[in-house]
Parts: C-alpha cells; sequence; structure tokens
C-alpha cells in the first residue's frame, strides 16, 4: 500500500476512452463541503457522468453539479430526508442496492456516508474514492453513542452492528479503492481488510496568498482556528490553551458548541460564525499561525493556509501528518491536552524566525487539483 502517483510516462491513450457511460455516487448532496468539491473535480473529468445519491436539494449545490442528471435513492421521498438524512441511515444500503446501474462501465463512488455498496454490472469498474469510512460505525462509534438521545442510545447497538456487516462486505463489491490520505488508508484496512492506495483530494492552491497580495506587508498578531463548533474539532482544546497563554486567538466557526465555547473564551478570543470567503483568505494570509487541534481525515483548512503563505501548528494524528511538514510549512504538538498544546505554541514561537512563506507555498503545491487528476487517472488504467 503506498501513495498513488502518476505514471513516470504518459499513457499512450487517455484511459476515459473506454468507458462510454460512467456513473459517480454520492452519499448525500445537502451542502458544500470538502466530499462536494471532489465531486466537483470528478465531474469536470467525467462531464458525461450522471449521479445517484440518497438525498439532493438543489438549492444547495454549485452550478457545475446542478448541470448533470441527479437520480435519487427512495430515501429522497421519506418524510423529512433533505434535513434529517441521517436518521435513515439503517435504510440506506437497501436503497444504495436498488439504484439502476446495470447501465454504466465505470461507477465511482464517493465514500463517507453509504456509497460504494451499490450493485454494478459484472463488467463495470468500480472505483471507489474513500474520504472515510462511516466513522459513526467505527472509530467514532461511541462518542456518537454517548452524545445520542435514550431511544437513538438503546437501538444504536443492534443497528450499527448490523451496518458494519454490510460495510465490510459491500467493500468487497469494489474493484480498486483510493483513500484520501494515510490515516484513511489505515483505517480502510483495519475495518474493511482492503488494500487502498493514498490519492490526496483536490485543492484550488491557486485562490489564495500571501499577505502581500492583499496590501499588507506583516501578517497580524493573532492566531487562527477554523472549523465547525463540533466536539472531534477540539475547539474547547484551542480555547483551554490560548486563555492560559493570553495570545490573540482569532475562531472562525459555527455549531452546537458555538454558544458554550463563547462563554468560555477570555478576552483574548474573538468568534466569529463565519467569514465569507475573501474574508477568509485576508484571515488566512494575515494571521500568525493556524492551530489545527483535530484528528481529520484530511483536512483541507492547513492546505488553504499554507498555501496562503502562513505556518500550521497541529496535532500530531490523522490527515495532517501528510499535509503539513515538519519545519517546512509548519510543527506537531504531540497529544490533544492543553499542554501539549500550550508547549507546541510556545515552540511554535520560537521557530517562526526561521519560517519561509515561499518555501511552504511550494510545498503545498502537491495537492493542486492537476494532481488529483492524474492519480485518478491512473487508477483506471
Amino acid at each position: 500500500m503506498g501513495r498513488l502517483a502518476p505514471p513516470a510516462a504518459a499513457p499512450s491513450a487517455d484511459p476515459r476512452g473506454r468507458f462510454a457511460r460512467v456513473a459517480i455516487v454520492h452519499y448525500w448532496l445537502v451542502t458544500m463541503r470538502g466530499g462536494e468539491r471532489v465531486l466537483e473535480r470528478l465531474l469536470r473529468l467525467f462531464p458525461q457522468a450522471d449521479i445517484f445519491t440518497h438525498v439532493y436539494d438543489p438549492a444547495a449545490m454549485s452550478d457545475t453539479i446542478r448541470r448533470h442528471k441527479v437520480t435519487t435513492s427512495f430515501i429522497q421521498r421519506l418524510p423529512g430526508a433533505r434535513r434529517h438524512y441521517q436518521s435513515y441511515l439503517p435504510l440506506m444500503p437497501m436503497a444504495l442496492e436498488q439504484l439502476d446501474l446495470r447501465g454504466y462501465d465505470l461507477v465511482i463512488s464517493s465514500e463517507s456516508g453509504p456509497a460504494k455498496g451499490v450493485i454494478t454490472a459484472p463488467d463495470a469498474l468500480h472505483l471507489s474514492y474513500v474520504h472515510s469510512p462511516m466513522r459513526y460505525l467505527w472509530d467514532h462509534y461511541h462518542d456518537y453513542r454517548d452524545a445520542a438521545g435514550m431511544v437513538s442510545r438503546a437501538v444504536m447497538p443492534l443497528l450499527c452492528h448490523r451496518l458494519r456487516a454490510w460495510d465490510v462486505s459491500s467493500a468487497a463489491r469494489v474493484d480498486r479503492i483510493l483513500a484520501n490520505s494515510h490515516f484513511v488508508q489505515r483505517r480502510i484496512a483495519k475495518a474493511w481488510r482492503r488494500e487502498a492506495d493514498v490519492l490526496h483530494p483536490p485543492v484550488e492552491v491557486d485562490l489564495f496568498g500571501a499577505s502581500a497580495q492583499f496590501g499588507a506587508n506583516a501578517v497580524g498578531p493573532a492566531w487562527l482556528w477554523v472549523g465547525q463548533m463540533v466536539p472531534y474539532k477540539r475547539p474547547d482544546l484551542a480555547i483551554d490553551a490560548f486563555n492560559a497563554l493570553g495570545l490573540p486567538l482569532v475562531m472562525v466557526g459555527d455549531g452546537p458548541m458555538a454558544a458554550a465555547m463563547r462563554r468560555r473564551a477570555g478576552p483574548n478570543i474573538t468568534i466569529l460564525p463565519r467569514l465569507d470567503f475573501n474574508a477568509l483568505r485576508r484571515a488566512y494570509a494575515q494571521c500568525r499561525a493556524l492551530v489545527f487541534p483535530a484528528e481529520e481525515d484530511f483536512g483541507i483548512v492547513p492546505v488553504e493556509v499554507i498555501a496562503s503563505g502562513r505556518p500550521v501548528l497541529a496535532y500530531a494524528g490523522g490527515g495532517a501528518l501528510d499535509s503539513v511538514t515538519q519545519d517546512v510549512s509548519g510543527q506537531f504538538f504531540a497529544s490533544q491536552s492543553v499542554e501539549s498544546l500550550i508547549a507546541g505554541v510556545e515552540a511554535m514561537e520560537a521557530w517562526l524566525r526561521h519560517f519561509d512563506p515561499a518555501t511552504a507555498m511550494a510545498d503545498v503545491r502537491r495537492f493542486a487539483p492537476d494532481r488529483f487528476d492524474d492519480g485518478l487517472l491512473a487508477a483506471l488504467e
């Protein structure tokens, strides 16, 4: 198992020419996040592709996605499906298996929620791009169960036991698997006992630039945290550490923990629910550094910050180990504890005088979209 690299020599023919009809199966289409950006790139590679999904909200999707034919499973017709789609998770294996893909010779499943379990034609190639095995079934199961209501907590053991069995068996239906990071590659091997190559997701690194692009010659004094205010993103860890340090921190994000985090934050911490894209680009380029305490499957925010010419202090786990290069684009702290993060910030402050934005920005170009395109096409050879 290893990183999927483009072939040393250009292939004699574009492998896409072998596939007349292409289907892309995406778990659900209700918001534009990282998985949907990958879907957009797949659609650029395969403009003739049809999309299959459980639930579709056209108003929430980009023009790129809306231009394609979208077929939904029966989950779409169930009450409140657009808002409460995850409540129908136990029905999704059956829903996937009812989708008719007999006419397609290439099927690409975009897996994070259930997507890979479709039934394909015997001579079709099924390639699965895995953002993550379903965390609520595997490594985060106990966290989700602890946070669930009384009824859900009672039924989850039986339902999730059956869903895990289906998740493993359906992995055998896939011909080739690509993981978005080495962390996800290891989780695939653990949960499904399947080998996967690593192909990092595409990041539009050219949309970002150093602080001089915004008319400033120096960065500001404030550190930055960006993400949804949910437990695994660890906003609490960032707040507790910076409360103790007294250093300025700007946090951008909203979510179920937001109100509690505002109460917890000291006067040196500013919390903003959201920024538009231009304001976020400026915040990236002018922050002192990004603090990234989450264990992510990949994590696009660190790549965007490095592409903006600023370093990242990340927890030494998950996808950040792929995106952050030690002493080039940032540093790591060892454990998700306040003491470890404080020590990491102090070490980073001492190292910052050695940071070279140009070198870091060059390093992160390995995540540019053309690298993803080359790797995806190589997997079709």
